[in-house]
């Protein structure tokens, strides 16, 4: 029988365009929207080779271009998040790999919204009810904030492409 959920093979899945999360195609990896969406706009750069755990698998080029990425899609967050919620604060970053093998990076963005005795904190700490079931797992209701992310990547990217300014 053939294995067909995307989760199982995050990585080889986009390759072969099969993982929904996944919004662009960077140079070094895929930018995806995350699994869960308590704190809208969540993504993660996934690496494009399973094979790599940690940065330092990455030659120094391809360890550039993976940072690179990650400081991309965490802009693209950034300016979506903040056009479509006043109370977007700031995005935090994250390389664990704690539980994934695979190199990934965590890019969450925080609100003013968001608990007292939690908006200071590590995401991690929230509880179990925002990390599993049905209320804040992706959905067609973030189709925008998604839209958005990706429209923010095709403008970095263009802004990158055309050179410094003058």
């Amino acid at each position: 029988m053939i294995d067909t959920d995307w989760r199982r093979d995050r990585i080889g899945s986009a390759h072969r365009g099969e993982n929904p999360t996944v919004m662009r195609r960077l140079d070094a990896g895929f930018a995806a929207i995350g699994d869960r969406q308590f704190l809208p706009g969540y993504s993660v750069l996934l690496t494009d080779d399973p094979a790599v755990t940690r940065l330092s698998d990455l030659p120094r080029p391809r360890r550039i271009a993976y940072l690179t990425d990650t400081e991309r899609l965490a802009e693209a967050v950034e300016r979506a998040c903040a056009r479509l919620d006043p109370a977007f604060r700031r995005v935090n970053i994250e390389i664990l790999g704690n539980t994934d093998p695979y190199l990934h990076a965590h890019v969450w963005p925080r609100y003013d919204w968001e608990p007292a005795d939690l908006v200071r904190l590590p995401v991690w700490l929230y509880g179990e009810e925002h990390w599993r079931g049905e209320r804040h797992a992706l959905a067609p209701r973030h189709d925008a904030l998604r839209a958005a992310i990706g429209e923010e990547l095709d403008l970095l990217a263009g802004r990158e492409a055309a050179g410094p300014a003058e």
